[in-house]
């Protein structure tokens, strides 16, 4: 072919590449597609997962939510724990529990109207002056008792607790104590010492010590308060009495119309206080 066949478009077509197949272009447009479709199954599921992102906000509600459900765990096992004691009790006795906590809601209730009668009084009495002196006398009385100055006299109970074998301590007489105040007890004398807020006991030697006074079994409590509530309060599954049995000592209880509670404290004038009033 001569020069003269050598038109520029036939120049132009030599110098540009050869077109590419239809087949081929196909090939390199699906390609792509079936990456792209791999990616959105497992393996992009993989990747949105895998390494987790978390963000402070989540990361504080995670502590927060652990921290509360560690506190639930914790109530229902002290629950437990407090439950377990009454499982394996009679009808009977958690009949008288349920009877003692219906006395203790009762004495609070009374309490209440008590106090609310005094309000009613003070606000409606004409003499509100001699009103007030009669409560004020009365309210002495009865803080009397309480600290120990007064005697006091009235029902309640005799609880005798013989220890031949002296392995009653302190803190068995202590926890009959504290049951019999948590079941309405007004005054308490063990031995011939008066129990007041502020009693403390110790063991010394074979024997114990209240408020520094040295006492010797048999421990005699003299208790004014409702004997109907004072005696089941310390015959609960688990209570004083069992506890101490299972000491070897032997406890008897007797109620009566008229206990006399006459040990007194000397009233301790406080070094620092003084009435505001």
């Amino acid at each position: 072919m001569s020069n003269h066949d050598e038109t520029p478009e036939n120049r132009l077509r030599k110098e540009l590449p050869e077109e590419v197949p239809a087949d081929g272009a196909s090939e390199v447009v699906e390609a792509p597609e079936e990456q792209r479709s791999e990616l959105t199954g497992r393996q992009r599921l993989a990747k949105g997962l895998w390494p987790p992102r978390v963000t402070r906000a989540q990361l504080i509600v995670a502590v927060l939510l652990f921290g509360l459900g560690f506190g639930l765990a914790v109530q229902v096992a002290s629950n437990s724990d407090g439950d377990s004691a009454l499982r394996g009790a009679r009808q009977e006795d958690l009949v008288r529990i349920l009877d003692e906590l219906d006395d203790r809601t009762q004495r609070l209730e009374d309490e209440k109207q008590g106090l609310e009668k005094q309000r009613d009084e003070l606000e409606n009495s004409s003499n509100q002056a001699e009103e007030a002196r009669k409560q004020t006398v009365e309210k002495e009385r009865q803080l009397g008792i309480l600290a120990g100055t007064v005697a006091a006299q009235g029902p309640g109970i005799t609880m005798t607790i013989d220890d031949m074998k002296g392995t009653v301590e302190a803190d068995m007489l202590l926890d009959a104590i504290q049951e019999l105040r948590a079941a309405g007890a007004e005054a308490i004398q063990v031995n011939g010492v008066r129990v007041v807020a502020g009693t403390y006991l110790t063991d010394s030697g074979n024997s114990v010590s209240v408020d520094g006074n040295k006492i010797n079994a048999p421990y005699r409590f003299k208790v004014i308060g409702k004997p109907q509530d004072l005696e089941p309060a310390l015959n609960i599954p688990g209570g004083v009495v069992q506890t101490l049995e299972k000491e070897q000592a032997t406890v008897t209880i007797e109620r009566s119309d008229k206990i006399v509670v006459d040990a007194l404290r000397a009233a301790k004038r406080p070094d620092y206080a003084r009435s505001s009033s």
